[in-house]
């Protein structure tokens, strides 16, 4: 079945680049690549990277009623089940091993955040790169903050 699905996404030029820029996200696999691909399609359909983490359903959602606020701020699960299922493990791996990410995840956790608030966290950063490698065409630049922009969320 793994060949039968990387034969598919090789014959497809698009498909081929848009997984090749998916893979250079460290922390982003194979079998992430082609969930992604396969359950999403073409990611340039959403207009910028807050509607497709929307999507994904990895939005912070608050628990408000009137003026005051009820409970931790929580993941939205409006989106797809699977795709956030498909983005846990990854999340996880990426918070280790991805250079921006893992520089996020330790100032959440520094702040005393919870630690699956903190993976909820980089899921949706993690959405955020996902849409900016294959909206941009490049792949993924751990210096791309050091060319004197910025330091905001690590994104």
């Amino acid at each position: 079945m793994e060949k039968d699905i990387d034969d598919h996404i090789d014959r497809h030029p698009k498909l081929k680049r848009d997984a090749e820029l998916l893979s250079s996200i460290p922390g982003v696999g194979n079998t992430t690549v082609a969930k992604i691909l396969g359950r999403l399609g073409d990611i340039r359909r959403f207009d910028n990277a807050k509607t497709f983490a929307a999507f994904l359903g990895v939005t912070p959602k608050q628990r408000t009623s009137g003026a005051s606020l009820r409970g931790r701020t929580m993941i939205s699960r409006t989106g797809s089940k699977s795709m956030r299922a498909a983005l846990y493990m990854p999340s996880l791996v990426a918070a280790r091993h991805n250079p921006i990410l893992k520089q996020f995840s330790a100032r959440l956790l520094a702040t005393g955040m919870a630690k699956k608030a903190v993976i909820a966290a980089v899921m949706h950063k993690l959405a955020h790169l996902i849409y900016g490698v294959i909206h941009t065409g490049k792949p993924f630049n751990p210096n791309y903050l050091a060319k004197g922009l910025a330091i905001q969320d690590g994104i």
